[in-house]
């Protein structure tokens, strides 16, 4: 091997993603699609990457339908091109498959936000209550909890509890909160957020849709409630592509990361879509740990398969079960 190849890799897990750079003359669409072919790999994005992995990708998904899509691969490589709770899971779901990830320090706010060893211990002080967690925690959170959630199948995981039965959500307060209201339950929450959906401006968006009355407002449910309750419609970031896509509106105020409006406008490009703007001189609200994946560490870490997603097979099989009994509700419910 290339000595300067061998140093770089062992730079991988100092710096999570290769210190090295493809040939700039090198045509890096092309480049991926002949390794997903030569190494039977399958590339799952998530709608927050940037439009060019989005573009080049196997599947494009929000946390659920990545979640059954890396369940159901019968590749020999899963590339997530995600954040790193999400590469985790496609492991936990294919211990004897391969799982990579661009960049291996690709973090979460709302994961961070949430600590295993005080969550352990905010559960131990409530042992009666069974433990909903979004499926946006890490693998420790997923091993404390009874069942995981996405945004699209939240309030089916919460029902399929007795309304008697106190529980506890995780890790997103938000999310937490608008599921309480729609299903009248007093779940306990944990404090924890987005920092995306949180920074969303009220006053901004307002005054957004008194310049484009025709607009309807569409939110993610990690959005805090002022922002929920002045949307026309509130969805998971694949409720609110389907929405566009159905709906006979011409123009639309998106409040969730930027990244799914390349899939909107390329599945109606004759609508308008406009991002909701946060409360800080930016323009859009783009998640700085989704973006740090970018096409080239892309392609190095299929050409190298590194950055690897390794994990302790306890800790696996402990977080597995709430994931599978997730899977099992979902499909019984046909979603």
């Amino acid at each position: 091997m290339n000595p300067d190849i061998a140093t770089a890799l062992k730079e991988v897990e100092k710096r999570g993603f290769l210190d090295i750079e493809p040939d700039p003359a090198m045509d890096l669409f092309a480049a991926i699609e002949r390794l997903k072919r030569e190494k039977n790999a399958v590339l799952l994005a998530h709608y927050y990457q940037e439009p060019d992995i989005q573009d080049v990708a196997d599947y494009i998904g929000d946390s659920l339908g990545l979640a059954q899509t890396a369940e159901k691969t019968k590749a020999d490589m899963i590339v997530f091109a995600g954040v790193h709770f999400m590469a985790e899971t496609a492991k936990i779901l294919n211990p004897s498959k391969k799982v990579v990830i661009p960049d291996l320090k690709v973090g979460c706010s709302l994961s961070d936000s949430c600590p295993p060893p005080l969550f352990k211990k905010f559960k131990e002080k409530h042992p009666d209550h069974v433990v909903v967690s979004y499926i946006n925690c890490s693998a420790g959170i997923k091993a404390l909890s009874d069942v995981i959630c996405t945004s699209s199948n939240a309030r089916l995981m919460v029902e399929s509890f007795p309304k008697e039965q106190p529980i506890i959500f995780a890790p997103d307060r938000n999310l937490g909160a608008y599921i309480n209201k729609v299903t009248g339950r007093n779940m306990l929450l944990w404090d924890g957020a987005c920092m995306v959906h949180e920074i969303f401006s009220f006053e901004k968006i307002t005054k957004l849709k008194l310049r484009h009355p025709g607009a309807k407002l569409i939110a993610h449910p990690e959005c805090e409630e002022p922002i929920l309750k002045m949307a026309d419609f509130i969805g998971s970031t694949t409720g609110l592509l389907k929405y566009t896509q159905s709906d006979s509106s011409q123009e639309y105020i998106v409040a969730t990361e930027t990244g799914i409006l390349h899939q909107m406008m390329k599945a109606s490009p004759q609508k308008t879509f406009i991002p909701a703007p946060p409360n800080n001189s930016c323009a859009c609200n783009d998640c700085p740990h989704m973006k740090l994946n970018t096409l080239e560490k892309l392609y190095l870490c299929m050409e190298y398969e590194t950055p690897e997603i390794i994990m302790d097979e306890d800790l696996r099989l402990a977080a597995k079960k709430p994931i599978d009994r997730m899977l099992e509700i979902s499909a019984k419910a046909g979603l």
